[in-house]
């Protein structure tokens, strides 16, 4: 099977004419560009030892990536990130296509794949352009039963509602990560009005955790739920994780993740999907769950792969190219006691 494996950063997004789409002042784009690098070598590498795959990877021109020796690079000249994936996947069997949902980055290069011929292993455009708006996607999940924290939108530019309960999130509605993230407790200064339209919801108290599902045919399943580790500071990261280790916390997440996905879903019934998606959420302290909160969706493979990827018996990629095609998939158990942190350069494991 002949596969492509573009990530924005690294196949020269940010080298591009998005960058300023993406990229807003005061954003962190470090991170950025390390959860991408990170992404896109974990594909690569699990994409390569399963050993049933010609991969090619898309590598920007201008970076020095180290790659295994055995994709084709394919480079791509700066300003011409478009073209290169367009080229590449009219040639190629799949495309695992890996961006930020900002500014309809993700859809748009979906559908010029998907309109030139080409195979991406994802959900539907429309899908993904729900998912990339916050409100958009609570609003979806609340009208189909789906525990969401109370909040409301705010446009671009307006001030800080008076008498809204603290602690309280403000995200951009639109963004990537944790990109324009601010949490307010009680007795901290109210921040200024921010640029760009928002949602503000109140706090959840719990542990975020992240469950991965894989889609197609024979419906949502999903693989792993990670309790998420964040990085400290103004602009927190996502810095790894480690499996939910009670059963009854597992089955919780598990089932409120393909809640959550299903409800996106069937907004586009006739459409088929696939691939990798991500559900963010709060896990509360009650064992029924009535204080659990789903927070968002992420509509492609997301930075939990990089430790899952290193961590699971078999290949990944190769998951996601079987529930694409409605088969089943490898084993999926994890080792006992796994864990997994990202730094700048190298993803360890603690013993």
């Amino acid at each position: 099977m002949r596969l492509v494996i573009y990530e924005w950063c690294c196949s020269g997004g940010l080298a591009g004419p998005d960058r300023e789409l993406v990229v807003h002042p005061g954003d962190d784009v470090n991170s950025l560009a390390r959860e991408g690098r990170a992404m896109f070598a974990a594909l690569v590498a699990d994409a390569v030892r399963d050993g049933g795959f010609d991969v090619a990877a898309l590598v920007d021109e201008s970076l020095p990536l180290k790659l295994p020796a055995a994709p084709r690079r394919v480079v791509v000249p700066r300003g011409r990130e478009v073209e290169a994936l367009v080229a590449a996947a009219r040639d190629a069997d799949g495309v695992i296509l890996v961006a930020p949902e900002t500014a309809g980055v993700l859809a748009a290069r979906v559908e010029l794949v998907r309109s030139a011929g080409g195979t991406v292993l994802g959900p539907s455009t429309s899908v993904i352009r729900l998912a990339a708006d916050k409100q958009a996607t609570i609003d979806a999940l609340a009208a189909a039963g789906v525990p969401v924290p109370a909040g409301r939108s705010l446009a671009a530019g307006e001030a800080w509602p008076a008498g809204f309960h603290l602690p309280a999130v403000r995200k951009a509605r639109t963004s990537t990560g944790c990109d324009g993230l601010v949490i307010v407790r009680p007795g901290d200064p109210l921040p200024c009005p921010a640029p760009v339209a928002t949602r503000l919801e109140a706090e959840c108290a719990g542990q975020p955790v992240g469950v991965s599902c894989l889609i197609g045919p024979q419906g949502v399943v999903p693989f792993a739920a990670l309790v998420q580790q964040f990085s400290s500071g103004p602009l927190p990261g996502y810095a790894g994780g480690e499996p939910l280790r009670d059963t009854g916390e597992q089955c919780r997440a598990e089932g409120l993740a393909v809640r959550a996905v299903e409800a996106l879903l069937r907004r586009d019934p006739d459409t088929a999907h696939a691939g990798w998606v991500g559900v963010d959420m709060i896990l509360g302290g009650r064992p029924d769950g009535l204080d659990d909160r789903v927070l968002e969706v992420n509509p492609r493979v997301t930075t939990s792969f990089v430790g899952l990827a290193a961590a699971a018996p078999a290949s990944l990629v190769r998951a996601i190219v079987d529930a694409a095609a409605g088969r089943k998939f490898g084993p999926t158990a994890l080792p006992a006691g796994f864990t997994f942190t990202i730094t700048d350069d190298v993803l360890s494991f603690p013993t």
